[in-house]
């Protein structure tokens, strides 16, 4: 999932390098809001684990 926010993002700076503001700005938002997935699902992994040890 972090892989596909960095695309995002590179396809986002591409975009907006070549002056295609909409684009960019979409491709930013994708890319946000895998990120915050991705934050989401390692803090809940991190979590899990840490509540198997006990």
């Amino acid at each position: 999932m972090l892989h596909y926010a960095v695309v995002f993002f590179v396809i986002a700076l591409i975009a907006a390098f070549f002056g295609f503001g909409g684009i960019a700005a979409g491709a930013a938002g994708i890319a946000k809001i895998l990120f915050i997935v991705f934050l989401i699902g390692a803090v809940v992994t991190f979590l899990m684990s840490l509540g198997r040890r006990v």
